[in-house]
């Protein structure tokens, strides 16, 4: 059950949310990069883990944010599949929701919390976004307009490039709904999504104020850092197994009927083009659509996140596919159905022993220890060979280091200069990596840089040719700490990048005020059910109904 715990990211949110357990209102953080900002990644997953960790602990906590996210998924799928398709179809495609290849592996392996919240609260707004645009009803728009808000300070890349994937769709929607006679005009459809996107964009603006204050003072123009997802699957089959068969499963089997059925179906095609376009982009470097639309883009964001939205945007044809299959085979395609459902998740889940996201399990108590005596913590330290334990490394001890894992949050230019992600994993990214090492190892006097933690020997060499030694062991002598003579205490170098007293105000209130009060203004009651439905003509085939709106 703790599987979730195990995948790459789970380390790096709880130690975000482990900040801001002890210090809500100041988002500067010493322990990384010699002090970063945390206003450079939006703070709501990690701030809602602060919260429940009062109760359950920071491990407990971060599962139980992970499995919120994962019901709201369901709910969100549920209400995004209505505008589409037949109330059995969305149901259909809520209940694909829990068994998505992609979803697993942004839980399992992955571990990209930010984008698993942000998503359904996107997919659960968007069915207010086309009552508003449609129909003028005023609750849909502040519902709306609140949801999108929480959506945004949960993950900004989600709202930033789900509005061509997700929003524009429900915008065409809107348009190819309106009926001859309809007293909505297209102008008013034109007038009303001009204002609530341009009220989004100040809702946005103002809850994540911090973060764009700091993205335009230190915009991202390090060197950019290889990752996987944007290979050429075809050439790394290997990649292509972890970026493409895993994350789309069983769901590989529907694309013929989701080509067919979105280009057929008139009302289907906004849908099947945002799925178009984001199933192209999370094909990484295998196509040029990527590198072509994203810009620079392409360079510093990873595909697999592209993946995971064009598998939301399929579920509505999942969902249709599913109900004609069981009309036609009865029990016989339940049975087929359930397999390949169950599968497609299980292939997920289990290819993290394959591919397992986590540094071999080890225990990096015997270092915080280490670092928490005799005034050790009065240097800065790094680590070679720990990946991403140098998180949970970071939570015990109050000891700085001038590495970390979250790339737009560093500032040294011994980081930025050369295309390599974490200095404790420095030999994966070849030369950069090296180059970056020895860049920080030869500053030392600099940073106060008095500590490595060896659990490699790959980096003793270089270490030792750059005037360190050996001083001591931990962990039954697996990890070997290496010092350097005449280095100076730490003293912070960062300092005129830390955020003013009035931006951590700001980001204590706002991002976390935006989801309490997401939470109150959905409970404001809709319209009977009855008179929802009286909106609407069925046609004859219930594929192609609209369906009854999330409210």
């Amino acid at each position: 059950m703790k599987l979730p715990l195990k995948s790459y990211d789970a380390n790096f949110h709880i130690f975000f949310a482990s900040h801001y357990v002890h210090h809500w209102f100041d988002p500067w953080n010493t322990k990384w990069y010699a002090g970063f900002s945390q206003t450079t990644y939006p703070p709501l997953p990690q701030q809602w883990v602060a919260m429940f960790s009062k109760v359950f602990g920071l491990d407990l906590a971060y599962m139980a944010v992970q499995l919120i996210a994962i019901l709201l998924l369901a709910v969100g799928i549920y209400r995004f599949s209505l505008l589409w398709v037949s109330p059995r179809a969305a149901s259909l495609a809520a209940l694909a929701s829990v068994f998505v290849g992609s979803e697993s592996m942004l839980v399992y392996n992955a571990g990209q919390l930010g984008t698993t919240s942000a998503a359904p609260i996107y997919l659960n707004a968007l069915p207010f976004l086309y009552e508003w645009i449609r129909y003028g009803r005023w609750r849909s728009f502040i519902k709306a307009i609140v949801l999108f808000a929480a959506a945004a300070v949960a993950h900004h890349a989600t709202l930033l490039f789900g509005s061509f994937f997700f929003a524009l769709p429900v915008v065409a929607l809107a348009f190819i709904d309106k009926r001859e006679g309809e007293q909505t005009s297209s102008t008013g459809i034109i007038g009303r999504t001009v204002a609530i996107a341009l009220l989004v964009v100040g809702a946005v603006a103002v809850v994540l104020l911090p973060f764009w204050i700091a993205l335009i003072h230190y915009p991202v123009t390090q060197t950019p850092i290889p990752h996987p997802s944007r290979a050429n699957y075809i050439l790394t089959p290997l990649f292509g197994m972890n970026y493409f068969i895993v994350p789309y499963g069983a769901m590989i089997l529907a694309l013929p009927f989701i080509f067919l059925r979105g280009s057929a179906v008139a009302r289907l095609r906004p849908l099947f083009l945002g799925f178009w376009v984001a199933f192209l982009i999370g094909l990484g470097g295998t196509t040029p659509v990527g590198k072509v639309l994203l810009g620079r883009a392409f360079e510093v964001l990873t595909m697999e996140r592209f993946s995971y939205w064009a598998t939301l945007l399929a579920l509505p044809f999942v969902g249709l596919l599913a109900g004609e299959v069981i009309d036609r085979f009865r029990m016989r395609g339940v049975a087929v159905l359930s397999v390949l459902a169950a599968l497609t998740c299980a292939m997920a889940v289990g290819w993290t022993t394959y591919h397992p996201p986590e540094a071999e399990d080890f225990k990096v108590d015997s270092v915080a220890q280490w670092l928490n005596r005799d005034g050790h913590d009065r240097y800065s330290y790094l680590t070679l060979g720990f990946g991403n334990k140098i998180a949970r490394l970071a939570m015990e001890t109050d000891a700085p280091s001038d590495d970390g894992e979250w790339n737009s949050g560093r500032m040294l230019p011994e980081l930025t200069r050369y295309g390599a992600g974490a200095l404790t994993s420095a030999k994966f990214f070849g030369e950069a990596g090296l180059d970056s090492l020895r860049a920080m190892l030869t500053h030392a006097d600099h940073y106060g840089l008095k500590w490595v933690f060896v659990r490699d020997s790959y980096y003793d060499p270089l270490l030792s040719f750059a005037g360190w030694r050996p001083i001591d062991r931990l962990e039954d002598n697996t990890i070997t700490i290496w010092a350097k003579d005449g280095v100076p205490p730490y003293q912070p170098v960062n300092a005129p990048q830390m955020p003013p007293h009035w931006q951590g105000i700001l980001w204590g209130i706002l991002p976390f005020g935006s989801s309490i009060l997401a939470i109150l203004v959905v409970l404001i009651p809709s319209k009977r059910r009855q008179e929802i439905e009286a909106v609407y003509a069925y046609p004859e085939d219930e594929s192609l109904v609209p369906g009854r709106l999330a409210s």
